[in-house]
């Protein structure tokens, strides 16, 4: 039985972080012992939007057989969100691959309500009409956020950042594999600023980003842990003293307790970077600090405090 010939769309398969070497050494040696492909390759209209790495083995070993499964998306944007979600379920991203691909699928679930939009196609239930792209966005921010985990600034973020990593692509290319990979670990603000600067500047803002800045001594994490425990209870102590008290002096008070509620979360990533980059004890923590994200919000609303 001969194999089906499949298209590579480079916008699907970009969305794919690669494999690592090692990685694609496993694969094709795991695929050669069993003799066929088990995993079968996911097609749209014969074209690959899951198992390019599989389907380039196969052609290099064309006595090797696979499956294909169809799927049935309504367009382009409806693939590129499929192929995001899917690649965001590897256990193995960076969180450079992550955030890049929370913002592709940002930016292709807007797509698909803008092509819907232009084809007088929005759905009734949602009670939108063609004139509230903020509305829905906003709404597309919220359910990524919920789904992934993360917050709706994280995924507008998201959406800047997957945006200069293109651009950087565009103008340097192979530096987004390196920057997806954790290879050079630029600030966010200076990724977002490729896709924001002029044609002729970017090139140069794009190489700036492989620029490895100085580390600096880390300090003692002991003495900042003391620091910082010392700081707190020397506030918590102030407040205490028998003397007279106005708002001023509690705002003092109080912005001791804001900066080293940051100290302590600071030292305690430091210490414990595993919190941070462990799924299931990031999920905790974003848990844990959920508290006082509902306090500031019921500040920012006026609520009432008994």
């Amino acid at each position: 039985m001969m194999n089906p010939i499949l298209a590579i769309d480079p916008e699907f398969e970009a969305k794919c972080p690669p494999l690592t070497e090692d990685e694609l050494s496993q694969l094709e040696e795991n695929i050669l012992e069993e003799g066929l492909i088990l995993t079968p390759i996911i097609v749209w209209n014969n074209t690959i939007v899951d198992g390019h790495n599989r389907y380039r083995i196969a052609l290099e070993h064309p006595n090797i057989e696979f499956r294909i499964h169809e799927k049935p998306f309504n367009n382009k944007y409806e693939a590129l969100s499929w192929i995001c979600k899917n690649q965001l379920g590897r256990r193995n991203l960076t969180p450079q691959q992550k955030k890049y691909l929370i913002g592709e699928r940002y930016a292709a679930e807007k797509s698909i309500l803008d092509f819907n939009g232009n084809q007088h196609t929005l759905s009734l239930e949602s009670g939108l009409g063609q004139n509230d792209p903020d509305h829905r966005a906003h709404g597309t921010r919220t359910k990524i956020a919920e789904e992934t985990n993360t917050s709706e600034s994280y995924v507008k973020r998201a959406d800047q950042y997957a945006k200069g990593i293109d651009a950087a692509e565009e103008v340097l290319p192979g530096i987004k594999a390196d920057l997806l990979l954790g290879k050079f670990k630029p600030k966010e603000t200076d990724v977002v600023a490729v896709a924001r600067a002029s044609a002729e500047e970017r090139r140069e803002k794009a190489e700036q980003l492989r620029m490895i800045p100085e580390k600096k001594p880390k300090a003692n994490n002991t003495k900042r842990w003391q620091q910082a425990y010392a700081a707190i209870d020397k506030s918590y102590e102030d407040m205490k003293k028998p003397k007279r008290v106005d708002e001023d002096s509690a705002m003092i008070s109080l912005r001791y307790v804001a900066r080293n509620m940051i100290e302590c979360c600071d030292v305690l990533f430091d210490n414990f970077p595993g919190l941070l980059e462990k799924p299931d004890y990031k999920a905790q923590v974003i848990e844990v600090m959920q508290e006082p994200k509902q306090y500031i919000l019921k500040l920012e609303g006026g609520d009432d405090f008994e």
